[in-house]
Formats: C-alpha cells, sequence, structure tokens
C-alpha cells in the first residue's frame, strides 16, 4: 500500500522511548518539521509510527466531508460538540488520549524518511495529511487550550481509492463498547452524576433483591433479549426522576416495586406479566407510574403498597387484551398516551387502537 517505505522497513530499527520532535525553517512559507519515527509492517501495509504534539496535529491535518467534496469526499460532517468536550477534556488536565490518530501524507507534505537517523520529515502545511481516523479529536486538539503528545500513524503515497477502503476498514471492523459497560465504566472511574448513581443503584437493588418484581429480567451489563438492560432501565426511570427527587434509593426501590410488581399481575391476568421486559411495554408502563401514584395518593394517603397500587390498576387491566400490548414501530410514548387515557376515562383501549 505504501510504495515508498518498502525499502525503509528492511533497514528501520527500533528507537529510544524518548523520540525527538524538531522543527527547522525550510521553505521561505512553511516550517519543516521532524520527529523520529518507526516503519512498521502489517501484512502488506506499512505507515509511519510516531508522537506529535496535539498542536501541530490541529495545524497540519484536514478533512473531506462528503457534504463538501461529493466527488472525492468520504469523511462525515464533524460534530462539534463532541470536539469541544474533547478539548475541554485535555484543557481539564486529564491529558490522556491514547488512542492513534491515522493520517495520509498529502503530496503539500512532501513526507521523507531517513533511514540511517529514523527522522521523518514534513512541512507544517495546514493540508498536509488527511485525517483516515480521528478527526473530532484533532478538532478538539485545535479547540484545547493545552498540548498533549499524541500517538499518530501516517500511510503515504495512498491513492483516493485506498484511502477509502482504509477509513472503511476501521469504521466498520471495529466494535463500539456497549453503552451498557460505560454505564459500569463511569462509576469505577467515579465521574457518575448525582441521577447516574441513584438509577445505577436502583437498578442495582431491583437486579439483586429476592422480592424485586424484576428479578430474572435485568441484564446489567449487555443487552440481552427478553431482558431490561441498564440503558433502558435508566431511560425508563428517566422520565420520571421528578418524582424521587433527593429520596435514596430504597426508598426509590420500595415504591417502584411495589408499582411493578401491581403492573406484573395485571398482566398476569392475561398470563403475559413477563412481557413487562419488553422495553416499549417497560418505558411506556413506567411513564404511567406518576399518573397511578397520585391515584393512591389521593385513595389511600400515599401509602404505596401493592395493594394499594393493585387498587388502581387491576381495573386498568382487566380491560385490556394481548392485542392492546406494542406493535412493530409504536413507540413507549404513543403507548403511553393510549394507556393514560384508558386509565383516566376507563374505556376500552382495543375499541381505540384498532376502530
Amino acid at each position: 500500500m505504501d510504495r515508498d517505505t518498502a525499502g525503509d522497513f528492511a533497514d528501520s530499527t527500533p528507537l529510544p522511548a524518548d523520540a525527538e520532535f524538531s522543527a527547522s525553517d525550510g521553505a521561505p512559507d512553511a516550517k519543516t518539521m521532524s520527529a523520529r519515527a518507526l516503519v512498521v509492517a502489517q501484512g502488506k501495509h506499512r505507515f509511519y509510527s510516531l508522537v506529535l504534539p496535539s498542536d501541530l496535529l490541529a495545524d497540519t491535518c484536514m478533512v473531506e466531508p462528503r457534504v463538501d467534496n461529493p466527488i472525492d469526499g468520504f469523511q462525515r460532517l464533524l460534530d462539534e460538540k463532541r470536539a469541544k468536550s474533547i478539548a475541554r477534556y485535555i484543557d481539564a488536565g486529564f491529558g490522556t488520549v491514547p488512542g492513534a490518530v491515522v493520517l495520509s501524507a498529502q503530496s503539500r507534505a512532501h513526507l521523507k524518511f531517513d533511514r540511517d537517523t529514523g527522522a521523518l520529515t514534513f512541512r507544517k502545511d495546514k493540508k498536509a495529511f488527511l485525517i483516515i481516523d480521528g478527526q473530532h479529536r484533532i478538532y478538539g486538539f485545535k479547540l484545547a487550550k493545552s498540548s498533549v503528545s499524541v500517538p499518530v500513524v501516517i500511510y503515504n503515497r495512498l491513492s483516493r481509492a485506498q484511502e477509502c477502503r482504509l477509513f472503511m476498514d476501521i469504521n466498520t471492523k471495529q466494535r463500539p463498547v456497549p453503552n451498557e459497560l460505560l454505564l459500569d465504566i463511569r462509576r469505577l472511574s467515579e465521574v457518575e452524576t448525582e441521577t447516574e448513581a441513584l438509577l445505577h443503584n436502583v437498578f442495582d437493588l431491583f437486579h439483586t433483591r429476592k422480592d424485586s418484581a424484576l428479578a430474572g429480567l435485568l441484564s446489567p451489563a449487555e443487552r440481552k433479549k427478553n431482558m431490561i438492560s441498564r440503558v433502558t432501565f435508566n431511560a425508563a426511570l428517566r422520565s420520571i426522576k421528578g418524582a424521587f427527587v433527593g429520596a435514596p434509593a430504597d426508598e426509590v426501590y420500595g415504591v417502584l416495586n411495589a408499582y411493578l410488581r401491581a403492573c406484573r399481575h395485571g398482566l398476569g391476568l392475561h398470563a403475559i406479566d413477563e412481557n413487562i421486559a419488553n422495553p416499549v411495554l417497560f418505558k411506556a408502563l413506567m411513564l404511567l407510574f406518576t399518573n397511578v401514584a397520585e391515584r393512591v395518593a389521593d385513595r389511600h394517603g400515599g401509602k404505596y403498597t401493592v395493594a394499594n397500587f393493585e387498587d388502581v390498576l387491576i381495573p386498568f387491566f382487566r380491560r385490556l387484551k394481548k392485542s392492546d400490548l406494542p406493535r412493530a414501530g409504536m413507540s413507549h410514548t404513543v403507548l403511553h398516551e393510549h394507556y393514560s387515557k384508558a386509565l383516566s376515562a376507563g374505556f376500552l383501549l382495543k375499541q381505540w387502537l384498532f376502530a
């Protein structure tokens, strides 16, 4: 893939860990930059591996979004919000972005590699390198006030077709970290918000308590069919978080568990109580919670027991049919709207849905 590095690789030797970087005056309109590099071979592919300052990357790298260059462009549009988040992360002093940025040297870079010294030189030009992977990191570097050292991989003399294939390989063969796992990592890294911590603790109580209405129906670390993931659970509870401001996790669990047990009893009238793990149904029922809780408070003085929730819910569930469960393409907000009207008006939901 990289024609001019084939010979370089044979003579290259590992460089010291303290790789050097320097700048010298070259052409009148640009500086010549120099950094120590390795030539790496992976199968038929060869590329340079080195470390560069983030501010230099910001000044020498470009993207060509498809929308700006419909003929040859292949990159996505930049997400400024994401880039600003990276900039804040760097400026906050965390400063560790270990993933390598992948670049393709353009003709304006005048890229050269010295086999004897291990020095890779290039011109400091704003279009010296095309970003194959890492455009948001580099945009974040440009916005950041601080500079950090960044691992870089540079390919040379790639055709546009080769650049596109490399872009596709990188973006189709990588698997993102599941959101469920990221929630656990946020806790381990001690960066949870107060709301995230509450939701995390409530989920764990539902997952571990023997009296849990969701026992055996929760999947903490990954998405599983017919189970409620931590992401789905959090999304459902966020919609009613205003009802639990300042409440500890065990109190939230106690009230919601009574409510969900009553819901399962209601669904059990139709022998479909485990359908509560359906994400659309679960979210719709959680949205219905506030409406039901208000009725329990009015009738029973705020005693949120299973029996008191059933007093409100069982008549509602008796009117429902199996066909009133979520249909393909139905959102939880639409289903909640139907359920809310049925709870308030007492009419047959099926007649309303399928008239």
